[in-house]
């Protein structure tokens, strides 16, 4: 990751709301394809979604720092923590349909694919369904993005788009 990062914190409280925060500062600042938003749980006496955006210039960082906090967000420097969940990254748009684990990789910024329960990395012809929806996450530096088995040999990204609330059915 690139070190013109900022944090904004809106005092969002969940992730769809992040996501938007982040597509509409991404539009707001025409940010360059190298950037990269990434959504972050700040825990404590007020738990909420802060959202950081790292971008690769320090003009850029400094003219968007003065939209945001003339916006009137709060900014800091910096990522609230190093395990940020990608929104905003290289490729991202390209990340539709169903892929080779060899395409998603070369498409976008994600370095690496794990699937939960597997050990290893997926052969890079297994096919992933994006679901359109694909958030990696920040893991010692590499973005990878976690996926679980689907029908058919297939693979799919863990997150989904519309998760059902627990306990929706009481």
């Amino acid at each position: 990751m690139t070190p013109y990062v900022l944090t904004v914190d809106a005092g969002i409280r969940d992730l769809r709301a992040a996501d938007h925060l982040l597509h509409e500062l991404a539009a707001e600042l025409a940010l360059p394809k190298g950037a990269f938003g990434c959504t972050h749980l700040v825990r404590g006496d007020r738990p909420r979604v802060a959202v950081s955006l790292a971008l690769p210039s320090s003009p850029l960082l400094r003219t968007a720092r003065e939209r945001l906090t003339a916006r009137g967000h709060e900014v800091s420097d910096g990522a609230p923590d190093a395990i940020g969940r990608a929104v905003i990254y290289p490729g991202v748009e390209s990340l539709t349909g169903t892929l080779t684990i060899a395409e998603l990789l070369a498409r976008s910024a994600i370095d690496r694919v794990a699937v939960l329960g597997g050990t290893g990395q997926p052969v890079p012809t297994t096919r992933m369904m994006t679901r359109s929806h694909v958030r990696p996450q920040w893991q010692d530096g590499a973005l990878v993005l976690t996926a679980m088995p689907a029908a058919y040999g297939t693979l799919v990204p863990f997150e989904v788009q519309d998760p059902t609330p627990c306990c929706a059915d009481h």
